[in-house]
């Protein structure tokens, strides 16, 4: 078998073409089939192989070979033990055998079911981050020549090349498995919230129903504040499965927005009336700066509402008795901004970025102190964006928050003269 010397000129253009297809993400199994014709051209040999670790046998399997062997390869699975290949995987180490008739280690199944002779063997591991991914054998040296530390060299860099396309299918196949399992399990949560807040519906309702019935009943007696207790903690269950039910409803796509002319400044001090007696009980300073002029929006008032109201209510919870809270809106640059302003305990910054994740507790001993399920402000996001706003949060542990939205003018807003 007659081969052209390939000069070296033409091996630095083969490494360079190998080079070139990795950088353009060819696919692994044609890449690899490359690599394994050039490593026979360049090194003047019969045949070559690529070799990786199975771990279900721990055995090494054929992954690339001449395109004439490669069916009957498939099925063969070659020992670490007792073969050339893998005294080069577990060695870690280039293994040259001159002549394999004086070689007991090397692995005869293969040339019987090829129909083949192996004369001289020259193979490399395949390493990557000091972890050996597999073997890349050259094959009978052409014209009985022996292997040299050239060949040895080129097999090494065609077996460098090998690693990082091996490395890097295997990370992206990582990344896409756990962008999967990421999937799933957002799917599982919105199955979970839905199943949930249907499931829970009926029964709070019987328990709302009964126990107004019973306070009705009680009224001015001693155990009136009894039934007051049931009712309160059954319309903050209805307010948990009313925020649970709304989140998941933009999630699958079922909401959505209704817009009409609202006037912001009147939703404002609305919302804010509403939150005035919990503001009382706690102590704390409710205020309300809107300019003198009339916000007018297209939006969906009640999305509006349900937003603001979890972020005051957020507000209300993580500020200490005596502190205070305001409620801003302004126009700024053709958008109307609304800020919920509080001098509270504030957020830690390695938890800021996520504020308005579902179900998200910024520390466990705030949780047992104030409660909630961490639904108020992935809803209040949820309802802005629906309307192509902004939403974002500033803190300072210690000091206090200032959470904001922005609605962008090509919504409607506009300012009633």
């Amino acid at each position: 078998m007659q081969q052209t010397t390939p000069t070296r000129f033409m091996k630095i253009e083969r490494l360079v073409e190998v080079s070139r297809l990795l950088n353009q993400g060819i696919e692994l199994e044609p890449f690899l089939q490359t690599i394994v014709d050039f490593s026979r051209e360049l090194t003047l040999s019969q045949a070559g192989s690529i070799f990786l670790f199975e771990e279900e046998t721990g055995l090494l399997k054929f992954v690339a070979a001449p395109r004439s062997q490669k069916e009957s390869l498939k099925r063969i699975r070659v020992p670490l033990d007792n073969s050339i290949a893998g005294q080069a995987y577990t060695k870690a180490k280039p293994i040259i055998v001159q002549n394999t008739h004086l070689e007991p280690l090397v692995y005869r199944e293969v040339d019987q079911v090829l129909d083949f002779e192996t004369s001289s063997i020259l193979a490399v591991p395949i390493l990557y981050g000091g972890q050996t991914l597999g073997v890349m054998e050259a094959i009978n040296k052409l014209g009985n020549a022996q292997y040299n530390e050239e060949d040895v060299a080129i097999l090494v860099t065609l077996a460098t090349y090998a690693a990082i396309a091996l490395f890097s299918t295997a990370l992206l196949e990582e990344v896409h498995l756990a962008h999967q399992n990421l999937n799933d399990l957002e799917r599982m949560k919105s199955d979970f919230i839905a199943i949930a807040s249907h499931e829970l519906r009926t029964p709070l309702g019987l328990i709302l129903g009964h126990a107004s019935f019973l306070q009705d009943g009680l009224k001015g007696s001693e155990n009136a504040h009894q039934t007051d207790v049931i009712v309160r903690s059954a319309l903050r269950l209805k307010e948990i499965i009313e925020q649970m039910s709304n989140l998941n409803a933009e999630q699958v796509g079922k909401s959505r927005v209704r817009r009409s002319q609202v006037s912001l400044s009147q939703l404002i001090q609305e919302v804010c009336r509403s939150f005035a007696s919990l503001a009382r009980q706690k102590k704390i300073a409710l205020k309300v700066e809107v300019p003198p002029a009339n916000l007018l929006v297209e939006a969906d008032p009640e999305k509006i509402t349900l937003a603001l109201g979890n972020i005051i209510e957020n507000a209300l919870t993580f500020t200490d008795e005596k502190g205070s809270v305001w409620v801003r809106a302004e126009r700024v640059s053709g958008h109307v901004k609304v800020s919920v302003i509080d001098n509270g305990i504030g957020i830690p910054a390695k938890d800021l970025h996520r504020v308005f994740d579902r179900f998200f507790q910024v520390e466990s001993h705030f949780t047992r102190k104030h409660g909630g399920m961490g639904l108020g402000l992935s809803v209040a996001k949820v309802m802005v964006e629906m309307h192509g706003g902004q939403i974002w949060a500033e803190s300072i542990e210690g000091k206090g928050s200032n959470f904001s939205f922005l609605l962008p003018a090509g919504s409607g807003i506009n300012v009633e003269k």
